[in-house]
Order: C-alpha cells, then sequence, then structure tokens
C-alpha cells in the first residue's frame, strides 16, 4: 500500500504541476485533482486491486492532459515552468549529474550568498573498461525549493564576487569551469562591490579566462545571467527562457502600468512572445549553441533520465572546447560522432579527451572565444555578407593597422631607444665635464655680478588647450525667463536668468554647482578642438530584428527626431591637440539604450582606438540600459563589448568613461563599468537599476540619493566627479597623464 501512496501522491503533483503551467480551470484538470484527492481521503477504505486499477485509469486521463498541454505551450507558459518549485535546481544538478562535489564559500544559509554555488566536483565518463575521472569548477546560481534565503537564484554583488574569486582557482589550476544560469535577474543593489560594477568585473575576467567554460543556461535573465555566461559553449535547456527582461518587467514598460499595478495577462503573453526568449528562438537567433532536450513539460527535481543527458551533453561541450584548440580534423570528426548519438546517448564514451591545454592551446581557445564573440547578433545589421564594399574596408583595415604598427610600434620605439641612448651618454659625458668645469665655474660666480637665470617655466595644463571651439550656444538658452535650482531650498539659492545659466554658466548652478541637463551637442561642441570631429560608421542603423509589433513605428520616429541611425556617435576627434576615439550613447535615440548597431558600433570604434594607438572616450550622455525591444540580442552586447574593451585594454590603450545624466542597468554592468577610470558629471545618477524596480524587487523603500555621483564615488564605482565647465580640462589632464606608453603621443 505504501508504493500505492507514492503514486497517488505523484499523480497528484502532475496535475498540480499542470495546473501552475496552464492555470487552475484548464481543460479537465480541476475535476481529475477533486478525484484524485477524494480517492486520497477513502484510500484505506479502497481494495488494493481496485485502488491499482483506479490511479492507473487517472493517470491515462492526465497523460492525455500533459501531451495536449506540451503542444500546446507558450512562450509564458516556458517561463512559469522554469520557475516551478517542483523543476531541478543547481544542487539537484549536482547531486545527480557530478560523481562527487564540495562547496566552496559556505554552505546553505551560512554561504557568503546562498544565490549563487561554488563547488569543486568530479564527473567521470567510462571507456571501455576504464572510468576516468575529470575535475571541473562549477559555479552557478541556486534557486531552491522554496527556501527564501536563496533569493530566488538572485545574486547579490558579493555573490557574483565569489563566483569570480573561483574563476580564479580554475584558472590558476588550469581546470575547466562549468556555469549554470538559473536566475530571474541579479539583486539591484549598490551596496559594495555593487550590482553593475561587480558584474563589469566578471565579464571583463571572463572575456580572457585561460581556462575552457561551459554554461548551461535554464533561467536566464538578463545582466544576472550574463555575470557567469561568457562561456566558450552556451547549452540551454529545451524549456527553458533567456531574455532581455522578464515578460512582467516588459509590459509594465510597454503597458505603462503603474507601480504597485499589475500589468494584464494578455499583455505578458504578448511580451512574451515578442521578446524570443525560448531555447528555439534563441537557437535561431545565434545567442546560444545547443539545446539540451526535456520532457515535453519540463525537467523536474527527480528526473534521472533528464540528469544522464546533461551529464553527457556537458562532457561532450567540454571535450569540443578543448578539441577545437589542438586539430580541426580531430574537432570534426568527434562533432561528426556526436551528431549520430544525439537522439540516444551511449552510457560510455568511445575516447578519453584529458582537460588540459598547453600555453599554445589557451592562446587558441581564447582567440576563437574572441572571434565567437565578435560574430555574434553581426548577421542582423547585414555586416557578415560578402561585397566589395566590405572587401575594400577590411583591405583599409589591414593597411591602417600596417602603417600605425610601423609608425608608432617600431620608428617610434626606435626612436625612443635612440633617445635614452643619447640621454644617458649626455649624461655621463656631462657628469665628466662638471668634474672639470666645476672650479671654474665657481671662482668666476664670485667674481662675477650676473644675476641667475630663472628656472624654465612648467606650462600649466590650460595653456596647452589651443585651438578652442566656438562657443555653442544651447537652444535653451534662448528663452527670456529665469529657471529656480533644485537646491533653492537648502542652499539658498537665487533664481537663474536662462540665457545665463545655458550660456555662459554651461548649465551650471553658479551657487551650489548643481548641475541642469544639456544636449549632447553642447558636449560635441564645448569639448573637442574647433572642426576636428570625424564621424565613422554613421550608417550602421538600429533596426528590429526579433519583428517586435509596433517597434519600427517608435524607431522611425526616433530616427526623425534625432536625424541619427542609432543611439550612439562614434568619431575620431582632438583635445588640446591630441587625438582620440569617441563613442558617445545620446539621451534623444530612445534614451541611449543599447542594441546590436550600438553594440557593432561601440566596438568597431575600440578596435580603431587599438590599431591607431589613440585613447578612447566612452562618454555617457544617457544610457537606459540594453533595448528590450531587441531581446537577447541586446544583452550579448554586454559580453561582446567588453571582449573588445580587453583586448583594447590590453594592447596598452587609454579606456576613460564619463557619465552624465542618467546611467542604468547593462552597459554600466559590462563594457562602461569594466573601466579602470571612470568618472561623472556633478549631479550624474548611476546605477544598476531605477527605483522602482529596486522597490518592486527588494521591497524597500531607497534614499533620493541612493544613485548620486557622490555614493558611486564613496562605493569606489567611480573614481572622481567632474564639474562640467571643467571637463574639457579635465579629459585634457587625464589624456596627459593616464595610460600607458603604447598611446601615439607617448
Amino acid at each position: 500500500m505504501r508504493e500505492l501512496q507514492r503514486y497517488l501522491q505523484e499523480l497528484i503533483d502532475r496535475v498540480v504541476y499542470l495546473q501552475d503551467i496552464k492555470g487552475e480551470n484548464w481543460e479537465g484538470s480541476v475535476y481529475l485533482l477533486e478525484d484524485l484527492k477524494q480517492l486520497k481521503e477513502k484510500f484505506f477504505q479502497i481494495p488494493e486491486k481496485e485502488c491499482h486499477h483506479l490511479l492507473e485509469s487517472y493517470e491515462t486521463r492526465l497523460k492525455i492532459l500533459e501531451d495536449r498541454a506540451a503542444r500546446e505551450l507558450t512562450p509564458y507558459e516556458i517561463v512559469k515552468i522554469t520557475r516551478n518549485p517542483q523543476r531541478f535546481t543547481l544542487l539537484d544538478i549536482l547531486e545527480n549529474v557530478y560523481d562527487s562535489y564540495t562547496e566552496l564559500g559556505g554552505e546553505g544559509d551560512i554561504n557568503v550568498d546562498p544565490a549563487v554555488i561554488c563547488a569543486r566536483a568530479m564527473i567521470s565518463r567510462r571507456v571501455g573498461d576504464k572510468i576516468y575521472l575529470h575535475q571541473v569548477i562549477v559555479i552557478g546560481h541556486e534557486k531552491g525549493h522554496g527556501e527564501e534565503f536563496r533569493n530566488g537564484g538572485s545574486a547579490k554583488p558579493w555573490g557574483n564576487e565569489k563566483a569570480l574569486r573561483y574563476m580564479r582557482v580554475a584558472e590558476t589550476e588550469g581546470i575547466p569551469i562549468h556555469f549554470y544560469i538559473f536566475t530571474p535577474g541579479a539583486y539591484p543593489i549598490e551596496d559594495y562591490p555593487g550590482a553593475a560594477q561587480q558584474i563589469a568585473r566578471n565579464l571583463y575576467f571572463m572575456s580572457k579566462l585561460r581556462v575552457p567554460t561551459v554554461a548551461f543556461i535554464s533561467e536566464g535573465g538578463s545582466g544576472g545571467a550574463e555575470a557567469i555566461g561568457l562561456a566558450d559553449i552556451r547549452l540551454m535547456a529545451s524549456r527553458g527562457y533567456y531574455s532581455v527582461i522578464s515578460p512582467e518587467g516588459a509590459a509594465a514598460i510597454e503597458g505603462k502600468v503603474k507601480e504597485g499595478e499589475r500589468p494584464p495577462r494578455e499583455l505578458v503573453e504578448f511580451c512574451a512572445r515578442q521578446l524570443k526568449i525560448t531555447a528555439e528562438d534563441n537557437l535561431r537567433l545565434g545567442t546560444i549553441d545547443r539545446i539540451v532536450p526535456e520532457p515535453p513539460l519540463g525537467a523536474r527535481r527527480n528526473d534521472y533520465q533528464f540528469f544522464k543527458r546533461l551529464r553527457y551533453e556537458m562532457i561532450r561541450a567540454t571535450d569540443e572546447v578543448i578539441l577545437r584548440t589542438k586539430s580541426l580534423k580531430a574537432f570534426r570528426s568527434y562533432a561528426l560522432r556526436r551528431k549520430k548519438e544525439e537522439e540516444n546517448p551511449p552510457e560510455d564514451f568511445d575516447i578519453h579527451v584529458r582537460w588540459d591545454l598547453s600555453e599554445v592551446e589557451i592562446e587558441k581557445l581564447l582567440d576563437l572565444r574572441s572571434k565567437k564573440y565578435r560574430q555574434m547578433s553581426r548577421h542582423v545589421l547585414g555586416l557578415t555578407k560578402c561585397s566589395f564594399r566590405n572587401y575594400v574596408e577590411k583591405t583599409q583595415d589591414v593597411g591602417l593597422r600596417l602603417y600605425h604598427d610601423f609608425r608608432y610600434g617600431v620608428l617610434k620605439q626606435s626612436q625612443k631607444i635612440i633617445q635614452r641612448v643619447m640621454e644617458d651618454l649626455s649624461g655621463e659625458g656631462a657628469a665628466f665635464l662638471r668634474q672639470l668645469t666645476e672650479p671654474l665655474k665657481t671662482a668666476y660666480d664670485l667674481l662675477s655680478t650676473r644675476p641667475k637665470r630663472p628656472k624654465a617655466r612648467v606650462l600649466p595644463v590650460e595653456e596647452g588647450l589651443v585651438d578652442l571651439p566656438e562657443l555653442y550656444v544651447s537652444p535653451l538658452a534662448l528663452e527670456d525667463r529665469t529657471v529656480t535650482c533644485p537646491n533653492a531650498d537648502t542652499r539658498g539659492c537665487p533664481d537663474i536668468w536662462v540665457p545665463d545659466l545655458y550660456g555662459e554658466f554651461c548649465g551650471v548652478c553658479p551657487n551650489c554647482g548643481y548641475h541642469f541637463p544639456l544636449e549632447y551637442q553642447w558636449y560635441l561642441s564645448n569639448i573637442f578642438d574647433a572642426k576636428s570631429i570625424k564621424e565613422f560608421n554613421e550608417n550602421i542603423a538600429s533596426g528590429n530584428p526579433l519583428g517586435f509589433k509596433g517597434y519600427d513605428k517608435k524607431l522611425a520616429l526616433a530616427k526623425k527626431k534625432t536625424g541619427r541611425n542609432s543611439a550612439i556617435i562614434t568619431f575620431q576627434a582632438r583635445i588640446g591637440g591630441i587625438s582620440l576615439i569617441v563613442a558617445m550613447l545620446i539621451a534623444d535615440f530612445r534614451q541611449g539604450t543599447v542594441g546590436v548597431a550600438e553594440g557593432e558600433k561601440f566596438i568597431q570604434a575600440c578596435d580603431r582606438a587599438r590599431i591607431t594607438k589613440r585613447p578612447f572616450l566612452a562618454f555617457v550622455h544617457t544610457t537606459g540600459g540594453i533595448r528590450i525591444h531587441e531581446g537577447t540580442l541586446g544583452v550579448i552586447q554586454m559580453p561582446r563589448c567588453t571582449m573588445a574593451v580587453r583586448e583594447y585594454i590590453d594592447a596598452g590603450g587609454l579606456y576613460l568613461v564619463v557619465y552624465d545624466n542618467n546611467s542604468y542597468a547593462g552597459p554600466v554592468a559590462s563594457f562602461l563599468g569594466c573601466s579602470p577610470y571612470q568618472f561623472a558629471i556633478r549631479s550624474t545618477r548611476i546605477g544598476f537599476a531605477g527605483p522602482r524596480v529596486i522597490r518592486e524587487t527588494t521591497g524597500e523603500d531607497i534614499p533620493p540619493d541612493y544613485h548620486s555621483a557622490e555614493n558611486a564615488l564613496r562605493r569606489g564605482h567611480i573614481q572622481g566627479i567632474w564639474d562640467r565647465r571643467e571637463l574639457r580640462k579635465k579629459l585634457y589632464e587625464a589624456l596627459l597623464t593616464m595610460g600607458g606608453k603604447n598611446l601615439y603621443y607617448k
């Protein structure tokens, strides 16, 4: 009877699970559940044989319902599958996929962040009569099965910091890393080390992680997923989802839903479809490499057949990463063999692949990773098509690289060596002559009445700022009225006449220093040398790669309003005669949000700065994060752009980031936040998520100055706060005093 009791409870759990996904009143599930509950109440009053017969008939009814539900699954119902308490978690994987493991950094609720688990694990393969053990570091999110301390898999900043710490351990020991992504998103708080900044650090490190990495996605929520998502191979569960934002969050934005209100179910369903969040969607978009099959309604914590399949996929994926670095022929042979095994994974493996790499193979691993992410999402821009123009551009890039390598890498270095030798020789010669002439010079000085020559004067920074631009007058300055400073009540600021405020005051209150917002054209005209701006890649345009309904009109309106094709302007300019490359995110175009076009333009600007040995400035007039209408094609710009930044900095470049107005979310949590030199204009607001998202996620209100530049400086997220009136001077000073010797002018 005990077996029948378990059988009955299993059927009840399956019906409840089905209702969680499809709704309580879906089809005949409500009647089936009532019948099962009645049977449970009368269980001991029914003969065993009759009970068994009833349970079999109920299971037949249930199987029909499950098959129908699986055929009619919507994207939002797949989201509900990943959120269900019965779904497998990382601890279930550690118990069933790996042979043994040791959790690192604490266990359970006494972990430094229970939402992130790091473990040293062993996974084995059988080849013939032999068993081979592999060591790996496992890093992932743990949602738990209802434990509140797990925080639903939302990593806090120190959880991602712990993940980074054990990535370093894996790199030191030379063992692969298996990442498991089970998160609705990162926990949006700015407490040190900061949600956005820590994700940026993780991405920066992962871009050049010197060990093979494989990521498996069950629930991938935006920046929280990317914190451990940059991997050589990315697998995804067939009933998982990977998205730029939750369907509910997208619905709240699209429907302009007031805080505290729930968006309509129809709008949530619509956004889930439009965002293209399923495994099939992401495979088609190229943001993942392979799908791991699950049962039709998703795998649960006791689905041992699925764990067997996942074990096979993780070993195979790691093998593939290794073999790509060794021999293309061996990899192709291995991949062909794997294709034949996809339907029914074997118990044994044909060959044993050692999971260690030589120095040469590590360099190839890094090169392949870079190429992989640089190609992601480019297909939607049409840049991968072969054409005469692309051929000419590639030829120009090669010529540019050869020219600058020769001019600044060979000639200038040779010049520096000769100059250093001459200085050493002249120094030694001067010391020898000084010994001979010093007595004569002393005697002459005693007899002479000639005054001493003054020392050479060092020019201040301001005197180096030649070729000042013409003063730009903001259209805001044309109104004949006064405005009140927001700090008037606390700082006693008098009302300011608008022509003065937006003219000679540069949009800054002369009393308290509060910075009023200014249009991006003001910076173009007042920061850079006159007539020095030369824009490039302006033809790369934002599009609607997901076919998001209604977005084409919004995009056309933004292009017509601004006269620009995207939210980023990339150009070459000069400050005080020093040439630099600039990428400027502007508020006027969709609030400076980043999509595929913006990411590609940023990467190409980064590459141009690296090739020409110019400093690279990212000026953030405003950014609202990743553009939700481009889904994971937008999210993937986080690792793509960070990888370009890492390669530029590794080549000896100077990367400066200056924030203005509102700077939030994905860009700050990746290619902006990873810069060693980050500064903010006074009155800037910097953070990972806005006040509303923080309130809805944490249930706590935040103080008005939570995202202020002063607090960002106090937390160590930026290195300084600059006054807009001194921005040109500060940038010029930074160009002179920061960066290594690889810059063309050093």
